[in-house]
């Protein structure tokens, strides 16, 4: 995620409401990994196309078995359709001193499947907890994703350090900017703290 933007709403009771789309052809253009980023064509560049929440995100947990479980919505703000739109989730803490390390490969992140009426888990090849999550390809304007989530992290992470961190949903795009095809990333992310029972 780079945004890293909280964007928490008050916990509220959410019905969480799967997103019905019509498959769209994708854009014929540059596999997305082969783009430059849209922030490093101008570090001022803000990408209002799209707007996070999360609701159901604690301040601070408790290590351990507990789930806690939270919704992260992405909206399309812009008049236009979104393309090699990518959803994906991930679970982490900032690290700004030498020493310290992210608490992921302590978490675990799981998605529920609305298709198979199940939990699934999602882990990287490094361990971290996090990767994509199945979703639309394309997104209209003033249309929305969601997805239920939740987390939980082990009795083993050591707390030898304060943790900064975080949990959230990202949308990956393709956008143009100084006439340039780019790929832009939204965070729907809330930020916590964990501490032992």
């Amino acid at each position: 995620m780079k945004l890293r933007r909280a964007l928490s709403a008050s916990a509220a009771t959410v019905a969480l409401l799967p997103v019905v789309l019509t498959a769209a052809p994708a854009a014929q253009a540059a596999p997305a990994a082969e783009l430059p980023k849209c922030s490093d064509l101008d570090t001022g560049e803000q990408h209002h196309t799209l707007v996070g929440r999360t609701f159901g995100i604690p301040g601070s947990i408790t290590l351990g078995t507990h789930w806690t479980t939270y919704t992260a919505t992405l909206t399309n703000a812009s008049a236009k359709e979104l393309k090699s739109f990518v959803l994906s989730a991930e679970l982490g803490s900032y690290v700004y001193n030498e020493g310290e390390r992210d608490l992921s490969p302590y978490g675990d992140l799981q998605y529920w499947d609305t298709s198979q009426r199940a939990w699934k888990t999602l882990r990287q090849a490094d361990g971290k907890a996090g990767g994509t999550l199945p979703g639309p390809k394309t997104l209209k304007p003033r249309e929305s994703v969601h997805a239920q989530l939740r987390f939980r992290v082990g009795k083993d992470l050591p707390l030898d350090h304060d943790y900064d961190a975080f949990t959230g949903l990202t949308g990956s795009f393709t956008d143009r900017y100084r006439d340039t095809d780019c790929t832009a990333d939204v965070d729907a992310v809330g930020g916590f703290y964990p501490r032992k029972g």
